[in-house]
Parts: structure tokens; C-alpha cells; sequence
């Protein structure tokens, strides 16, 4: 039996989540939390087969989360599940360790082959992903200036082009203000972008809104 654990901060997502996954014979949701802390504290006590871990989380970004845990040393097959598209976030997902990726959007069959897969010790990938990641690795790619990004700076971009105030951001990532201006600046920069008029236009054009 496959013995998952996992990290939403919506209830009602992970009371669906546990259904979809009772329907198969070979895994179970041996606990959920609702954030990094109560994750990190958890995998420290038990052993699991697999994390399914949401990427946006209160306080702090999924894919911080996942370099804690390995950080932490805890090797643990980790699935991010997001209700961001692949394209967004799924090549730094698995850059940061996670062993796969899976939309929440995804139908059912997609998030049970996934976790199965990962917890045998393998990557999980969408068709689409693999000829991304194909396309990445023989230099046939193109990479858009977000690509430059950090995770963190990505993350923040899309904070302020959806109209999140600097303060706002700020608690919400448990940072200084400054900090955060001086992520802003920092990715105007890299982007050759001058106002965040701008930087709204440049998600939208390139679909990361």
C-alpha cells in the first residue's frame, strides 16, 4: 500500500483529493496538513511513500517547502499538485527536487498513475512537459526573459501583477517591505520592463497571470 501524505491549505480540495485516491486499491492518504511547518513536522516522525504538495501555500511558496524538506534530508518522493498550468511552474518544480508534476485540472486517472510513479523511485512528466523539457535540453528553445528568474523572484512577479500592494506581499511572505521593493526592482530589471503597468502586460502577454 502506498501511503501518501498531503499539504493543501483547502479542506474541502483535500477531502476530494481523498476520494479520488480511494477509488484505487493501492494508495491511501495516511494524513494532510495545511502548511509547510505542519509538513516538515510530520515527515519527521513518520515515513511516507509520497508527498502531494500544493504550490501556493499560506506564508510561503510550495517550492520553498520542497527545498526545506530536502534540506532536512528527507528524500521522500514529492508530488507537486497546482492549480497552475505546466508551463508556469512544472520546470522549476522539478528543479527543486520534486519527483513530478500534475495539474489540478488533471483528470483523476493522470493524479493516480502520477502518485504510483513516483513513489516507485520515478519522474513523472505530461507528454506536453517532456517535449518541453526535450526541447529545453537539445538548446531548440528560446527561453523567455522570465526564465531568468529566480522561484522566488517568479514568485513575486505574479504577486505584483495581480495587483498584491507591496505591504500585502510582504506579510504575506513574512519579508521586510524593502525586501520585497528590492525583489521588484530586481525583476523589472532582468525583464527590461520600467513600471508594474508594464510587468502586468508582459504575464498577460506571456500567459503567466
Amino acid at each position: 500500500m502506498i501511503k501518501a501524505i498531503v499539504c493543501d491549505d483547502h479542506p474541502i480540495f483535500r477531502e476530494g483529493l481523498k476520494k479520488i485516491v480511494g477509488q484505487s486499491r493501492d494508495i491511501a492518504v495516511a494524513e494532510e496538513v495545511s502548511d509547510g511547518p505542519a509538513l516538515i513536522e510530520k515527515v519527521q516522525g513518520r515515513r511516507y511513500d509520497v508527498i502531494i504538495l500544493d504550490i501556493s501555500l499560506p506564508g510561503a511558496n510550495g517550492l520553498d517547502i520542497l527545498k526545506d524538506l530536502r534540506k532536512a534530508g528527507k528524500n521522500t518522493p514529492v508530488l507537486i499538485l497546482s492549480m497552475h498550468p505546466e508551463d508556469q511552474y512544472a520546470v522549476r518544480a522539478l528543479r527543486a527536487g520534486a519527483s513530478g508534476y500534475v495539474a489540478k485540472a488533471s483528470v483523476p486517472e493522470e493524479l493516480i498513475a502520477a502518485i504510483r510513479k513516483v513513489a516507485a523511485g520515478r519522474k513523472y512528466v505530461s507528454p506536453s512537459l517532456a517535449e518541453q523539457l526535450a526541447s529545453e535540453l537539445d538548446g531548440s528553445s528560446d527561453k523567455p526573459p522570465h526564465e531568468r528568474l529566480s522561484d522566488r523572484e517568479f514568485q513575486i512577479m505574479r504577486m505584483i501583477a495581480s495587483g498584491r500592494k507591496v505591504k500585502e506581499i510582504a506579510a504575506d511572505l513574512c519579508l521586510s517591505p524593502a525586501t520585497i521593493g528590492t525583489y521588484r526592482a530586481r525583476i523589472l530589471s532582468k525583464l527590461n520592463l520600467q513600471s508594474n503597468a508594464e510587468l502586468i502586460h508582459y504575464t498577460i502577454e506571456n500567459k503567466l497571470a
